[in-house]
C-alpha cells in the first residue's frame, strides 16, 4: 500500500519549479514547429519564379521575405553605401548598397554584392559602376536591426555596420517604397565587382534540444522531490493491502 504524507512547503517551493520547467519545454516545442514552417516557407519562396516588387508588396512583409523578384529601372551610384562585411576567409570588406529607381520612380535598396577593402572606392571599379536601365533579380529581404553593440555608422565615409534600411535611407534623403533589401544574385558585373548572389539562407533550429534540457530539468525538480519525500519517511510502499 502507498503511503504518502507530502510536506506542504517543500512542495510549494518545487510545484513552481517544476511547472515552469514544463512551460519553457512546451514554450520550445511552439517554437520548434514555428521555426520549420518558416524554413519551409523561405525555401518555397527562393524556388519560386521570381516575381514583380507589386507582388512582393502585395503579398507583405513577412510573406514576400526570400522571395526573388525583378527589378528595372537605374542605379544611383553616387547614393552608394558601404555595409561592413566580412568575405571568404574572414577578409575584411564591404557589401555596396545603392539605391535604385524604378522605371515608376519608386525607390529601393539594391546589395550588389560584396568588395574587398582596397575596392570599397567606387572609382576602384569604375566598370562595374553600370549606367543606364538595368534589369536586376534579387532576393527580397528584410534585414535585421542593429543590434545595442553594433557600432554607430561613419556617415562621412558612408560606412554602416549594419543594413539599417531606414537609417540608410534617412541619411541621404531617400523616400523607400518598402524598407527592405534586394540582394542581387550572382550575374557577373563588368569587371567582376560587386560579386552578387551571397544571400546567406541558415536558421539556427535548437528549439528541440532546449525543449529536451526542460522537460529534463522538469524530471530532475520532480525526482528530488519524490527523492526527498522517500529520505523523510513521507513516502513508502507497503506490500500489505
Amino acid at each position: 500500500m502507498l503511503r504518502f504524507r507530502p510536506l506542504w512547503k517543500f512542495t510549494a517551493l518545487m510545484l513552481p519549479l517544476f511547472l515552469g520547467c514544463l512551460a519553457l519545454g512546451m514554450w520550445q516545442l511552439e517554437r520548434l514547429h514555428w521555426k520549420l514552417a518558416l524554413i519551409a516557407q523561405v525555401q518555397r519562396n527562393l524556388h519560386a519564379p521570381p516575381i514583380s516588387v507589386d507582388a512582393a508588396l502585395a503579398l507583405g512583409a513577412d510573406k514576400a521575405q526570400y522571395h526573388r523578384v525583378r527589378l528595372t529601372g537605374r542605379f544611383d551610384h553616387a547614393k552608394e553605401v558601404y555595409a561592413f562585411a566580412t568575405g571568404e576567409g574572414g577578409r575584411l570588406g564591404y557589401h555596396i548598397i545603392t539605391p535604385f529607381t524604378l522605371n515608376d520612380g519608386r525607390v529601393l535598396l539594391v546589395d550588389r554584392g560584396y568588395v574587398p577593402e582596397r575596392l570599397r572606392a567606387s572609382s576602384r571599379r569604375a566598370a562595374g559602376n553600370v549606367t543606364g536601365e538595368q534589369r536586376v533579380t534579387g532576393v527580397w529581404r528584410i534585414p535585421d536591426l542593429p543590434g545595442l553593440f553594433t557600432p554607430a555608422p561613419n556617415l562621412a565615409k558612408r560606412v554602416w555596420y549594419a543594413r539599417d534600411v531606414n537609417g540608410i535611407a534617412r541619411a541621404d534623403h531617400v523616400k523607400l517604397a518598402a524598407p527592405v533589401i534586394v540582394d542581387a544574385n550572382g550575374t557577373p558585373n563588368p569587371g567582376g565587382w560587386p560579386k552578387g548572389g551571397l544571400t546567406v539562407v541558415t536558421f539556427h533550429n535548437d528549439h528541440l534540444q532546449y525543449a529536451i534540457t526542460w522537460f529534463g530539468l522538469a524530471a530532475v525538480v520532480l525526482g528530488g522531490w519524490l527523492a526527498y519525500h522517500i529520505s523523510r519517511g513521507r513516502l513508502s510502499w507497503s506490500g500489505r493491502t
